[in-house]
């Protein structure tokens, strides 16, 4: 039992609460926490024998070791079980491995949903909540074809991330949503639908904030580097140079891991960060197999992974042959090549053509239906379908 001066010497102390303690250590970083609890154990770290006078930290920070919020902690303990989650500490053997491989882990993380998903290979998809047409077809194709490998990682942002976690779930695949508020609140609100789904398709939520935390500036960079720190890699669809994305990258690259980036057109002010990415050494991306290549022996251990009891559904690729020889003529229609994959006005296509307006309007109808372009605003994109 640890001392404090809180008279809580009847609360029986659980390994969270020591964690959540050494969490509520002020203005102190996270592996310096580590170094502490190493040092002296964690139950040790607060009992009354140890002596911190020499260990460097502040009045404030041994007050904090010396006396903790039992009560609060246990407060937190409760609002977690209420909210149907579970406490993962440092020293859990769920506790993923290429987290802890990072300068700053988090010592404690709130999660709902399937815990088996930590086990697996993980890849991360971010990008703009701003996202083009165009971009979110990227991201959700993506997300779709990389399930087969790996469980698809993003913020459960607008646009870009949203698109990523419902491309994982098409075919029954898994994603994971690292999130920047306490699991009992929803941001954005709008994607309360989004995350009950997640859920229902055996997915997983993760913060490192405790519930009741509400949505702060500070927090989207925290979470960022969580999302790069679980995943192998980071693939970038669409971001401006001003974007969150970016410091997703900075984290990645920071961290070790692999870095990929999207091209767009040079008009999609979306892309200009991919871009910038890409001149920095990021690998450009045009499909699946541009990841795939990067982590033979990854992908290897999520077959082995999968074989071994969880029960993971992954993609398989469907005998289309049918349905692309019926598409053959459509594709290879002129109406089809006169749309861009940048936003392609009606006179434009028309131009290109050399079509009348009331047919060009008609066939780009058909192609529309068929999945093989889409009306946005100010025209029409080509979408790429593999």
């Amino acid at each position: 039992m640890a001392s404090n001066n809180n008279n809580n010497e009847t609360l029986a102390l659980t390994t969270a609460h020591y964690w959540l303690a050494v969490k509520a250590i002020p203005r102190l970083a996270s592996h310096k926490k580590i170094a502490l609890v190493e040092k002296y154990g964690l139950t040790a770290l607060f009992s009354s024998s140890v002596d911190l006078t020499l260990s460097g930290l502040t009045s404030r920070q041994q007050l904090a070791v010396s006396s903790p919020d039992w009560q609060a902690f246990s407060k937190i303990i409760t609002d977690t079980e209420l909210c149907q989650s579970q406490i993962l500490t440092f020293d859990s053997p769920a506790y993923p491995k290429l987290l802890k491989e990072i300068y700053d882990p988090p010592v404690v993380l709130f999660i709902r949903g399937n815990a088996d998903l930590l086990l697996l290979p993980k890849m991360a998809i971010v990008g703009s909540r701003n996202a083009t047409a165009s971009g979110r077809e990227i991201a959700n194709k993506l997300a779709n074809e990389l399930t087969a490998q790996f469980v698809v990682t993003s913020g459960m942002a607008l646009g870009i991330d949203a698109q990523a976690h419902l491309g994982a779930m098409q075919n029954q695949g898994f994603t994971i949503a690292v999130v920047a508020t306490g699991l009992d609140l929803i941001y954005p609100a709008r994607h309360k639908a989004l995350q009950k789904n997640i859920l229902e398709n055996k997915g997983l939520i993760i913060s490192e904030f405790a519930p009741g935390v509400a949505p702060k500036a500070g927090h989207f960079p925290k979470r960022n580097r969580l999302i790069s720190g679980l995943s192998l890699g980071v693939i970038v669809v669409e971001a401006s140079m001003k974007s969150g994305s970016l410091i997703s990258a900075r984290c990645a690259l920071e961290q070790g891991r692999e870095v990929f980036a999207v091209p767009s057109s040079i008009y999609n002010l979306q892309a200009k960060g991919c871009h910038w990415l890409i001149k920095q050494g990021a690998k450009l991306v045009e499909g699946i197999a541009d990841i795939v290549e990067e982590f033979e022996d990854i992908v290897e251990e999520f077959e082995d992974i999968a074989s071994n009891g969880l029960n993971l559904s992954r993609n398989k690729e469907k005998d289309t042959s049918i349905e692309k020889s019926k598409e053959q003529d459509l594709c290879n229609d002129s109406m089809l090549a006169s749309v861009g994959y940048e936003i392609t006005p009606v006179d434009v296509v028309v131009s290109r053509s050399k079509l009348p307006i009331d047919v060009v309007l008609t066939r780009l109808t058909v192609l529309e239906l068929r999945g093989l372009v889409s009306a946005v605003p100010g025209g029409y994109l080509k979408l790429n379908r593999g």
